[in-house]
């Protein structure tokens, strides 16, 4: 008898947390996988669910562009850096700027960078 999905949910929705957590690890042994690793793996089409999901960017600086003290003036006012960090961090370009910033920020960050003449990307 083969049992459907729908049984499967219904049955590991009756478990305890810890009965879950022994379930997933005898899976991973049964098929030689790791849970997570599934989860990233995910079914085809997946990736692009997971991008529109996505809650937290991070704020790479690609290239400082032609006016490199206008840029330092952005890095710091987005990051908080002093002057030679700012600096450092335009020259070192490609740079993580921040990491975990909200899309509204990441965003507006990214705008201020590209009006000062640089290039950035989110991640």
């Amino acid at each position: 008898m083969a049992l459907s999905k729908d049984d499967i949910i219904n049955a590991v929705a009756e478990m305890s947390v810890m009965e879950v957590a022994e379930l997933v690890e005898a899976m991973e042994e049964k098929f030689g996988v790791s849970a997570a690793a599934a989860v990233v793996a995910g079914p085809a089409g997946a990736g692009e669910a997971a991008a529109e999901e996505q809650t937290e960017f991070d704020l790479v600086l690609t290239a400082a562009g032609d006016k490199k003290v206008n840029v330092i003036k952005v890095v710091r006012e987005i990051t908080g850096l002093g002057l030679k960090e700012a600096k450092g961090a335009v020259d070192g370009a490609p740079a993580t700027l921040k990491e975990g910033m909200s899309k509204e920020d990441a965003e507006a960050a990214k705008a201020k960078l590209e009006e000062a003449g640089a290039s950035a990307e989110l991640k």
